[in-house]
């Protein structure tokens, strides 16, 4: 079972993150990695290089993403990073909807050893300190949600209070969530 945390950010919100996340050395992928994707360092600078779809943030410093080539299907051709074996932090981007509701992201690791992952040895100890870190800034500068599963960023608190933006979980049929005060 993935270490998950689910939240919302606004594109403000997003900038501070990846402010934040200079100080580690994570280089940024998308989901589908085309053959030809040049690698860049998450941070602010290199926030409007970010792809609009999700994205996965690899800990280049604990060691390398591990990818196969996908040979059949819609996306013959691309790389695919192994989750398991990877020291990669999964990061699905907060979007707007047709109807203009912030939809919900999350960050998620694979920390634990589960029979479901296949992964014979556990999350080197330096990558579950990098994610926990990570975690707690989280936890310190996001507002709690109601429901409790979910983090609020300061500036998406403000447009829901100023703007009265509608909070939408991301999951099918997801409800709404409101920020604590």
């Amino acid at each position: 079972m993935a270490t998950q945390l689910q939240f919302f950010m606004s594109p403000d919100d997003e900038v501070a993150f990846f402010r934040f996340l200079e100080r580690f050395e994570l280089e940024v992928y998308p989901r589908r990695v085309p053959p030809d994707w040049e690698t860049f360092r998450a941070s602010q600078a290199n926030f409007p290089r970010l792809p609009e779809e999700d994205i996965y943030l690899v800990a280049v410093a604990i060691g390398p993403a591990i990818v196969d080539k996908m040979k059949r299907g819609p996306d013959k051709g691309f790389w695919r990073i192994d989750e398991v074996r990877s020291p990669v932090i999964f990061m699905e981007r907060c979007r707007m909807n047709e109807e203009g509701e912030l939809l919900s992201g999350q960050l998620w690791a694979e920390l634990e050893v589960t029979p479901q992952t296949g992964r014979v040895d556990a999350t080197s100890d330096k990558f579950r300190r990098l994610f926990r870190e990570i975690e707690e800034y989280l936890k310190k500068t996001f507002r709690k949600g109601d429901p409790k599963a979910f983090l609020v960023g300061p500036k998406a608190a403000r447009l829901y209070k100023e703007t009265r933006l509608v909070l939408r979980d991301s999951a099918h049929r997801g409800g709404t969530v409101v920020p604590y005060k």
